[in-house]
């Protein structure tokens, strides 16, 4: 008799897993004992499926950016700029603080500390955040064109702050602040973005 069908590997339910340990931990925390024991594998299956440690990251934020997309498109969708950086800023301060996820945000905690051997992640991490950047930048150009924004305003530097905002509330949520005080930093930040906006 044949043998009985092995129970099938759930990648995705995994890779949550395997990310959770990742925004809790950082790369340079998250051991691989720590990754194995929360994905419910042994080491010579993660070397199978994802090659190394930074495999399984890479595979990890490809999932994270996966979730997060369906939001990023809510956000780049509002009618206007300012509406824009409300939606982006407020959905941070909201979900970095959210009880039900690690705070912060993975791809600030993710590569905060990273040792020799694991250089290569710091630039993985921002390459992810620049494609965020660049959708904003891209919706800026459009604010701008439909006269949304001032003649004068930069769409790419307006973009970059935006940007930096959400990665300096990502370091704080992770350190501990809480939802007010993120809430309270992104109200700023909006204010910078109606300076700029001829629609009020």
């Amino acid at each position: 008799m044949g043998m009985g069908r092995p129970r099938e590997f759930d990648a995705e339910a995994a890779l949550d897993r395997a990310m959770e340990v990742f925004w809790r931990h950082g790369y340079e925390g998250a051991t691989i004992a720590q990754l194995t024991e929360a994905m419910g594998i042994n080491p010579p299956s993660l070397y199978a499926c994802f090659g190394n440690k930074e495999g399984l990251l890479k595979a990890a934020l490809d999932r994270y950016t996966m979730l997060r997309g369906a939001w990023i498109e809510e956000v780049i969708a509002a009618p206007t700029a300012r509406d824009v950086a409300i939606r982006m800023l407020m959905g941070i301060a909201d979900k970095q603080t959210d009880p039900a996820n690690p705070p912060g945000c993975l791809l600030v905690q993710g590569g905060i500390a990273c040792g020799s051997g694991s250089e290569n992640v710091p630039f993985e991490l921002a390459a992810r955040r620049a494609q965020n950047e660049d959708q904003l930048r891209e919706r800026f150009v459009r604010a701008k064109a439909e006269g949304d924004l001032k003649e004068t305003a930069d769409p790419a530097a307006l973009a970059r702050y935006i940007s930096a905002v959400s990665v300096g509330m990502g370091v704080m949520a992770s350190s501990g602040a809480d939802r007010d005080a993120l809430r309270q930093v992104a109200s700023v930040a909006v204010q910078a973005i109606e300076a700029q906006s001829l629609q009020r």
